[in-house]
């Protein structure tokens, strides 16, 4: 089976046909100022942040394609996201089993 690769992911894959490749070393940034010691106190961090105290852990399963999409349809009627959706619903399940 065949990985699908999106522009953003594909290993090695130009960015855009018409961008140059310049190696670090050539690039110059001496016109760059030095960040001030206020500008590094504002810097936050970019991404997803962790939901609760612990980071959740990424795994990976498979799902027939029809239970995937319709999870991902009553995701999207319910305005959240499907991963979202499957661990409530794991969630919820571990809780029956463990009460």
């Amino acid at each position: 089976m065949n990985k699908r690769r999106f522009g953003s992911s594909a290993r090695g894959a130009r960015v855009g046909k018409n961008v140059k490749r310049i190696p670090d070393r050539q690039i110059d940034s001496s016109d760059i100022p030095e960040m001030s010691d206020a500008q590094l106190r504002a810097m936050r961090r970019v991404g997803r942040p962790t939901l609760g105290d612990v980071a959740r852990q990424l795994i990976a399963i498979r799902i027939d394609p029809q239970v995937l999409e319709d999870l991902r349809n009553e995701a999207k009627r319910r305005d959240i996201g499907y991963q979202t959706l499957i661990h409530d619903i794991l969630t919820k399940h571990a809780k029956k089993k463990t009460a």
